[in-house]
């Protein structure tokens, strides 16, 4: 069974959302997939989630 997600919203400087754009067509994700990559590995970076199993 899938865990369930819990969408979230917040506001971007245009500079920065053209950038985090260009990032996630480079790194070929979703914007949704490249957040999701940045904060899991900052929150298990800070100590603040386990580390997941790849």
């Amino acid at each position: 069974m899938t865990a369930k997600v819990s969408p979230i919203s917040f506001r971007l400087l245009p500079d920065t959302k053209a950038a985090l754009d260009k990032a996630a067509a480079e790194d070929r994700r979703s914007v949704s997939s490249l957040l999701d990559k940045i904060v899991t590995e900052w929150l298990e970076a800070k100590g603040y989630l386990a580390k997941q199993s790849q």
